[in-house]
């Protein structure tokens, strides 16, 4: 068990509220830089916006229509700098944008898009882009729809495939650094006194028991809680919460299976019926189809793909490969997110800006609150860097050097590394998903194994669909602050957003955890039942819910 009491007599340097990768690299740089940090999440680490991205890497080429030429070029170099520290999570990525007579860009004006966005990532490793002429389309997309083709531009971005374990080597990091950093521990209440913050109450998810979060006199405390921004700056009865800062819209993702035209590679699509441009990505054997872009106002805790969003991913997507034939029975797993973009009423969504903004409170009473505006999954070190430089000058301190740019997450390593031959030599043949393992843990994979030298049993799939193994149930409890179910198969593992919803591997969690952990088969069951009702609320569709009725009845 935790000892959260303990933490009321030790005031921080910083704290830190919201655990996605934005306030992950902000505890992280903040410790390296010798800064007593805690880092605070309701839930789990990376459980909201920043798992239920598009998953990619990338320059914002869009962004270049709005002339933010500045964002562009951030998130390059940001780019880089993810492929050369993480290249086990960060990969590079081949995306195609088919050109259609008759469209909103025409290929003159992608052409011209393609040559400013190589000149604006003149220090990229990824190769520039090239033109295809409409044969040589044809001839690497055989399914593309052909009607008005006039071509196509290719060009390189990364991917995060398992975005939820970039941030978590973020927390892991941070920890080793000397960070405290929890889940599952919810701010409640913020203390005011003359015009700063004096600590706050908290709730631990797990026990339900109360804890203090105390500051001293240069305490700060930044607000990175993503779309929940102006839901803590209400948790204090000060002005800081009069004027709204979020204006969130929601972007929604399919998985289906491969199906008949699926394209080799990634196509960035503009689609037929709007004009706003979706990606087709490959992903871990099936196909990441997304996002939409819509105003939301709903409930920030369960956001929910909507069947109308749904049938238009499926539309769109059948639209540019007609052979697909996509209904809804292909689709595995919805998701939605909620950008935390600034307020900006009247905007249409897709021209709010993606430029983060650091918002300083002291003009409302918060004189040591920094609220995080905005952030992208590819910039978040660059914003970690910036918050952390913001919180020495409000300490009145010089800003010591920042050593994130140039260092390597926890587990970095690349597939030359003599370590992975060694792996694959010793383990290949009891664990035939074992290059799946390397690209999740990287050099962390020596330890996953070590534990199955301990006890090989755990070598087993957990599920017969998903290439995911027992071991990583221990680890995900053992190293990696999991708490949950949900945190296990849904952020920990991939288990969760393959074949129905990952609930065969319940009871098999259940059973490893019992046997390995010391899981009471009344904790388990109680995981089991927040398992189905979570996914009832944020990932099956509404149309299919029927069919999952009954397992939740007896669940």
């Amino acid at each position: 068990m935790r000892d959260l009491q303990a933490l009321t007599n030790q005031p921080f340097d910083l704290i830190v509220i919201g655990g996605g990768i934005n306030g992950a690299t902000t505890a992280r740089d903040a410790a390296l830089r010798g800064l007593r940090t805690i880092l605070l999440e309701k839930g789990d680490f990376g459980g909201g916006t920043t798992s239920w991205s598009s998953r990619l890497i990338h320059g914002g080429l869009r962004y270049l229509e709005y002339f933010e030429f500045h964002l562009v070029r951030e998130s390059l170099h940001e780019r880089e700098v993810l492929l050369r520290n993480a290249p086990h999570l960060v990969k590079p990525l081949s995306l195609t944008i088919p050109i259609y007579r008759g469209g909103a860009r025409s290929y003159r004006i992608v052409q011209a898009g393609m040559v400013l966005y190589d000149l604006l990532s003149y220090d990229k490793s990824l190769p520039n882009h090239r033109m295809l002429s409409r044969r040589s389309t044809q001839r690497l997309f055989p399914a593309i729809d052909t009607d008005g083709l006039a071509g196509a531009a290719q060009y390189y971005d990364g991917q995060a495939e398992h975005a939820e374990r970039l941030c978590l080597e973020n927390i892991l990091d941070a920890e080793q650094a000397g960070a405290t950093v929890l889940n599952y521990a919810q701010v409640e209440t913020i203390h005011l006194s003359a015009q700063r913050i004096t600590g706050m109450t908290c709730r631990d998810g797990l026990s339900g028991d109360q804890f203090e979060v105390t500051t001293h006199d240069r305490t700060v405390i930044v607000n990175t809680s993503g779309p929940w921004v102006d839901e803590v700056c209400g948790l204090s009865q000060s002005p800081v919460s009069r004027n709204r800062k979020i204006g969130g819209t929601k972007g929604s993702h399919i998985i289906v299976d491969a199906f008949p035209g699926a394209p080799d590679a990634a196509l960035y699509v503009e689609a037929k019926s709007d004009g706003r441009p979706f990606f087709i990505l490959p992903w871990l054997g099936q196909y990441l189809i997304g996002t939409t872009d819509e105003r939301y106002t709903g409930s920030l805790d369960q956001v929910k793909a909507d069947d109308a969003e749904i049938d238009y991913l499926l539309k769109e997507t059948n639209a540019v490969l007609p052979a697909a034939h996509l209904t809804r029975e292909d689709v595995r797993f919805t998701y939605a997110g909620v950008r935390p973009l600034p307020y900006a009423e009247g905007k249409k969504t897709g021209s709010i800006t993606r430029a983060h903004i650091l918002h300083d409170h002291s003009q409302e009473g918060a004189r040591n609150l920094i609220s995080l505006i905005g952030g992208k999954l590819t910039t978040h070190r660059q914003v970690g860097e910036e918050l952390v430089d913001a919180v020495f000058r409000q300490r009145g301190e010089a800003v010591p050097a920042c050593p994130t740019h140039d260092r390597p997450l926890p587990g970095a390593m690349g597939l030359d590394d003599p370590r992975v031959g060694e792996w694959r030599d010793r383990y290949h043949h009891r664990i035939p998903s074992l290059n799946h393992l390397i690209n999740l843990y990287g050099a962390r994979t020596g330890d996953l194994l070590a534990l199955v030298d301990r006890h090989p049993a755990l070598a087993q799939p957990m599920v017969d669909y998903a290439p995911d193994i027992q071991a990583q149930i221990v680890f995900a409890v053992q190293a990696e602050l999991a708490h949950t179910f949900m945190d296990i198969l849904r952020r920990r593992t991939t288990v969760a957003m393959h074949h129905n919803y990952g609930f065969e591997a319940l009871p098999v969690v259940a059973q490893v955890l019992q046997e390995y952990c010391g899981w009471s088969e009344d904790l388990c069951d109680r995981n089991i039942r927040a398992y189905h009702q979570f996914m009832a609320a944020n990932c099956i569709p509404d149309y299919a819910l029927g069919q999952e009725s009954a397992s939740l009845q007896t669940a």
